[in-house]
């Protein structure tokens, strides 16, 4: 137990939640503050993409006692399902002995999330607009409009949970020496939905994360507890088969029908979705510093937002938290050096899976289809597995284990320099599970 405080956190988002969690836990008075209405009263769809809870992500809830309640929610996804245009369903599979990510519906967990932290005593203020933060002082402005009147709120310690276009980090850019950087990809993202079976059952493989690759766009599908899946259509904002392309309902049709033959069934609504649910946009947020003294604290995407094709998000805000926690319990009241530790122990590792994800989208979108990607995905699970010392795939790095994902980001890049040359030997595609592949890259290893 720290010598209890009264603090603050703006956002009652996942991220936002949990770490009010662990602050009470630890002793602390904690308040949160969300410009939205609480999550437990309103229609939560429209602009979601669902959660794919990993290792990480289960440490954070696991390490609090959470962990079993909110797998009561999750439905375990070990595998790729593929599906490709003329060509019967392919299964890939994510780790060995049947290592899973979790399928859970972001607006379940939230809910569950802001009941379990009210039950530890957190009090939750929905509907404030909280505009500014003084940093020298850990107290929040709110008001009703951005131009005031405001009234004070003090504390002790303010943390910005609050997404990624936080308020409280944009009063942290007006500070000099504070670096940031907002990216936006080309590609969007619009939400559908596969209903169940009258019966309750799922229309598609449960335990499956579906995808239908298709280089510049894609559509992928995760399985709700209802029977449902949740599907996400990324693609292009502009161009030939983009979002501005599909002006109405025959277009639309005439597009599914040919790149998405195998929905055509399985989405009803599939006009009813894709125009009245909002067109969103997808941004990776860097900055740095993330802290301001012993005072005001960034976390989540409020300090990293990435794009969410590792599906690392949430798992990246939740592992924010394990690691401040870590240092809580290593500095106890030392706030200053908590913050200076947190920060610099994360940033490094924020970027690494900002840059994984982006580059995840050519993975799913692209290569997941091809068939010289799929040998070398053979070849690393072959030799992994008679060398789980010397290799694990970059895949099982990020999502199977603890390992920083900025050593998994280097690791990754020498074992793809490896496999490209793997890939240049002569009949690979014949003798890939023979000794003298398995020599090759023990050497490449040495090397």
């Amino acid at each position: 137990m720290q010598t209890p405080l009264k603090i603050a956190v703006v956002g009652s988002g996942l991220v936002g939640s949990l770490l009010a969690i662990y602050l009470k836990r630890a002793g602390h008075t904690v308040h949160v503050y969300d410009r939205s209405q609480d999550i437990r009263t309103v229609q939560f769809s429209g602009r979601s993409i669902n959660l794919a809870m990993s290792h990480r992500g289960w440490k954070a809830l696991d390490d609090i006692g959470l962990g079993d309640e909110i797998r009561e929610i999750a439905i375990p996804m070990d595998k790729r399902a593929i599906h490709l245009v003329g060509e019967p369903l392919a299964y890939q599979y994510y780790g060995k002995d049947g290592e899973s990510i979790y399928s859970i519906s972001r607006g379940l967990l939230n809910r569950k999330m802001v009941t379990l932290a009210e039950e530890e005593g957190v009090e939750f203020f929905f509907g404030v607009r909280i505009w500014d933060v003084d940093l020298a002082t850990a107290t929040l402005l709110k008001g009703e409009t951005e131009r005031g009147p405001w009234e004070e709120l003090k504390y002790d310690i303010v943390f910005g949970a609050d997404g990624a276009f936080s308020r409280i980090r944009h009063r942290m850019q007006r500070q000099s020496m504070f670096n940031y950087s907002q990216e936006f990809l080309s590609l969007g993202y619009k939400e559908l939905n596969i209903p169940a079976n009258e019966d309750g059952t799922h229309k598609l493989d449960k335990n499956s994360l579906h995808i239908w690759p298709r280089k510049e766009f894609m559509l992928i599908a995760l399985p709700n507890l209802d029977g449902s899946f949740t599907c996400t259509l990324f693609m292009p904002f502009e161009g030939e088969n983009s979002f501005e392309s599909l002006k109405d309902k025959e277009t639309l049709e005439a597009f599914f029908a040919k790149h998405f033959p195998s929905t055509i069934d399985v989405i009803p609504k599939l006009v009813e979705d894709f125009f009245k649910n909002p067109t969103s946009t997808l941004v990776t947020m860097k900055c740095y510093p993330w802290t301001y003294n012993d005072k005001v604290a960034l976390i989540g995407d409020a300090c990293h937002a990435i794009v969410p094709f590792y599906g690392h998000g949430m798992n990246a805000g939740f592992e924010d938290i394990t690691v401040l926690n870590s240092f809580i319990n290593q500095y106890g009241n030392d706030w200053l050096t908590i913050f200076k530790e947190y920060e610099k122990s994360r940033k490094p590792n924020a970027d690494a899976i900002a840059e994984l994800s982006y580059r995840n989208f050519m993975e799913m979108s692209s290569k997941t289809a091809d068939a010289d990607f799929l040998l070398q995905k053979k070849i690393e699970k072959h030799f992994s597995e008679k060398h789980p010392d010397k290799w694990l795939p970059l895949y099982s790095r990020v999502t199977f284990s603890y390992s920083p994902y900025s050593e998994a980001l280097a690791i990754g890049d020498r074992q793809k320099a490896i496999m490209d040359e793997v890939m240049k030997m002569e009949n690979i595609e014949v003798i890939w599970d023979t000794v003298e592949v398995e020599q090759k890259i023990l050497q490449l290893l040495e090397e």
